[in-house]
């Protein structure tokens, strides 16, 4: 192994962040071909997949780039909550290997049979699940180990969508990718409701603002967002009505900006790391709200997810993924230039998607397209500007 295949596989974050921008851009390619099908009978028609093509897009997104993105988090952090060894070559690379043998089997699907494809593509995160378990039960508090649960919600999701397309289910596709979408959601709620404002307040006492300026929270709120978070997704996975599942997103949402309104979120907007994570808070919470409403019969839900799935989950994905890469390389925590700007197209990305649904009509395929494009060149600029970091040596301290 060269000096630098070992750094690149000697820490989870640099693997799998790595992995998710590639992915990323890769997954937002073959959509916006697919969709523009500029060759007659198309690149990439439907015979190449096992299953529809917008059923492998959305799959691919919550299941394919959400997972590699929230274990690369998990082996992280982790580690760093608990004082426990973080996972280092031999499982870096057997798991990151595993996430890349479920994709490939999607992908070739329409040869596998559908046993092994769901063997494969289900295997990576109860291997995930059982070795942040683990480092959890080192300092069990129960904040974090709510986060097993997260992920054992959205495998749960994965799976009711492989017994669909093995036919062993007839309607548990269109659950599944909800909940495994909510997964990633209520994770942001939780996390990004402790580090939005955290670090947007130790920002502030850098810069010696008065204490009455930072960011605020209240024990109530606080509790309120997480009770949400757990409840959401597991009121979905057993089959609560449409009108209470309705009724706890849109107050899930609510919360989330009540919350995120008390957080100095104007004092950032000439700081783009930390505007990053007030965007896909917003995001969260506005999705959340316009999803329920969705489903209490007002607005469309398909609109509402894509806010939730590119606004909330690729953005704050984004915001974390740069930030932690700067962070655990020794590098100052201020976005480069591309990585500011991939902030900015993700957010653009979730609104054309949001309208291109809401509006309809003429404008629905070129907005559709020009959300996956501004989707593809966000993470094409985030992607370009780790490479060099996660395959280097961390810098040394200064002082």
């Amino acid at each position: 192994m060269t000096p630098r295949m070992n750094i690149f596989f000697s820490e989870g974050f640099r693997v799998f962040f790595l992995l998710a921008g590639l992915y990323a851009v890769f997954a937002g390619v073959i959509w916006v071909i697919w969709l523009t099908d500029p060759f007659p009978g198309g690149v990439l028609g439907a015979p190449h997949f096992a299953v529809p093509p917008q059923q492998w897009h959305a799959h691919e997104m919550i299941f394919g780039y959400a997972s590699t993105a929230l274990g690369g988090f998990l082996l992280t952090a982790v580690p760093n909550w608990t004082g426990t060894q973080a996972a280092r070559h031999l499982f870096v690379i057997l798991t990151s290997s595993i996430w890349l043998a479920g994709r490939l089997a999607v992908w070739f699907a329409v040869v596998l049979p559908a046993g092994l494809v769901a063997l494969l593509d289900l295997a990576f995160l109860p291997i995930l699940i059982v070795k942040i378990a683990q480092q959890l039960m080192k300092r069990p508090k129960p904040q974090n180990v709510l986060f097993v649960l997260f992920l054992s919600i959205v495998w749960a999701g994965n799976l009711m969508v492989h017994l669909e397309w093995m036919g062993i289910t007839a309607d548990t596709l269109d659950t599944g990718m909800r909940v495994g979408l909510l997964g990633p959601c209520s994770m942001i709620g939780v996390l990004g409701g402790r580090v939005t404002p955290g670090f947007t307040r130790n920002a502030m006492k850098r810069a010696d603002l008065p204490e009455q300026a930072w960011p605020r929270s209240t024990e109530m709120l606080d509790k309120a967002g997480l009770v949400l978070a757990v409840i959401l997704p597991l009121a979905l996975l057993v089959g609560v009505p449409a009108v209470p599942v309705g009724g706890l997103a849109i107050l899930s949402g609510g919360v989330q900006l009540v919350r995120l309104s008390r957080w100095s979120g104007r004092w950032t907007l000439n700081q783009p790391i930390l505007l990053a994570l007030h965007l896909g808070m917003a995001m969260l919470g506005l999705g959340l709200v316009l999803w329920g409403l969705a489903w209490l019969g007002s607005g469309d839900e398909v609109a509402a997810l894509h806010l939730l799935g590119i606004g909330a989950v690729g953005g704050m994905t984004l915001a974390v993924m740069s930030r932690a890469v700067l962070g655990h390389t020794g590098r100052e925590l201020i976005a480069p230039g591309p990585v500011a700007a991939s902030y900015l197209l993700i957010a653009a990305s979730a609104v054309l998607r949001w309208i291109g649904s809401e509006l309809s009509g003429d404008l629905y395929f070129p907005l559709v397209v020009g959300s996956g494009l501004c989707w593809v060149l966000a993470f094409a600029l985030y992607t370009v500007s780790v490479l060099p970091l996660v395959t280097a040596p961390r810098l040394p301290r200064v002082g």
